[in-house]
Order: structure tokens, then C-alpha cells, then sequence
């Protein structure tokens, strides 16, 4: 019971953190960046909500109502996003359809008395549908840390170029860290593994 509660405050802290990491990017920030921030600190705070241990914060039975509508609201945006310009939206896109599929989960008669030890308890998910979102999250973490590798480079090492990560312009508006290319990829690949420790317990 203990150790179980001690991951899902450290999944809320690990969200928690992110979510707010995209929050302060997204106000120093403008344009296409400053929207893909907001979306991943909707992600980051909304992971962290539903990652709250139900031994210590029985969320009610509405809640999961919410999360579905904030996030199918998300994916329609993020659907648009990505019918216009592709890229990072497909994965925005992805993760939103991930979050209400798992509300929805949460929702579901048998979620309602399955909490135990842990918000996502032992929710009923559709095993094909959790697994196929499981195999895409697990082969992105391992390809977002492999980006995060350092390269070998003249004259020593740099980080491997990721996609849609903007490299930093001289110039840019807003302070320096805002737009460090890893950390965004951190941000992603750390919301990404929580996302993985999510789907399992479905």
C-alpha cells in the first residue's frame, strides 16, 4: 500500500513538474512554440491530476467526466493542428486521444469500484487498444532518449537534432532556457514515461 502510494506521488510530482516547466515556456514563448507548450502543460497538469494516489485524494465520480471532456476537446484541436501542419501535432494528437481513452476507462462501472491504492487502479481499458498506445509511448521514449545521447562531434560532443524541437535563434524572444531544445525533449520524454506508467495500470 505504501509503495504504491509513494509511485503515484512520485508520477504526480513528475507531471507536476513538467506541466509547470510547460507553463513558463509557453509565457516566454510565441507563435507555433508558445501553442505546443500550452498543449504539453495541459498534458503535464492533467497527468498529474489523474496520477493523484485515491488513498489520499478520492477524486469524485464527476471528475473523470471532466477530464474527458477537457481532453476530447484537445484532440479536436489537436486533429486540426495536425490535418495543417503534421509534425508534433500527430503526437500532441496522440497523447490527448490517450488521456480521454483513459478517462473514459476511469469512468466506466467497472473503474468505479476498482480504486485501490492508486487513481488508475486497476480501471477496465481495452487490452488491444492499451497495448498499441503502450508499443507507440515505449518505442518514443526510446527514441527520444537516443536523441538526448550525445553525438560524436568535431571538436566534442552535441545533442542529436530532435524532431520537432526548434534549435535556439539568436535573438530569440524571451529567456535563453525557453528555448534549449532539450529540455524541451526532456519535458516530452518525461511526460511520455509517465504516460507508459499510466497505460500499465489500465
Amino acid at each position: 500500500m505504501h509503495g504504491a502510494s509513494l509511485s503515484g506521488w512520485l508520477l504526480v510530482a513528475l507531471c507536476a513538474a513538467t506541466g509547470v516547466y510547460c507553463l513558463l515556456r509557453m509565457r516566454a514563448c510565441a507563435g507555433e512554440e508558445r501553442r505546443a507548450a500550452g498543449g504539453e502543460a495541459l498534458m503535464g497538469l492533467g497527468m498529474a491530476a489523474m496520477a493523484l494516489p485515491a488513498t489520499v485524494v478520492a477524486q469524485p465520480g464527476w471528475s473523470w467526466a471532466v477530464y474527458a471532456a477537457v481532453f476530447g476537446g484537445a484532440a479536436l484541436a489537436g486533429l486540426a493542428g495536425a490535418a495543417r501542419r503534421g509534425g508534433h501535432h500527430l503526437h500532441h494528437l496522440v497523447g490527448s486521444l490517450a488521456m480521454l481513452y483513459m478517462a473514459v476507462a476511469m469512468a466506466g462501472p467497472v473503474a468505479q469500484g476498482a480504486h485501490s491504492g492508486h487513481a488508475m487502479g486497476t480501471a477496465g481499458g481495452i487490452p488491444v487498444l492499451t497495448g498499441g498506445l503502450l508499443l507507440y509511448y515505449t518505442v518514443y521514449v526510446l527514441r527520444a532518449g537516443a536523441r538526448l545521447a550525445p553525438a560524436p562531434a568535431a571538436g566534442g560532443l552535441a545533442l542529436r537534432p530532435a524532431a520537432g524541437v526548434v534549435p535556439v535563434a539568436a535573438g530569440a524572444p524571451g529567456p535563453t532556457w525557453a528555448h534549449r531544445p532539450e529540455l524541451t525533449l526532456v519535458c516530452r520524454l518525461s511526460m511520455a514515461l509517465a504516460m507508459v506508467a499510466m497505460l500499465v495500470t489500465l
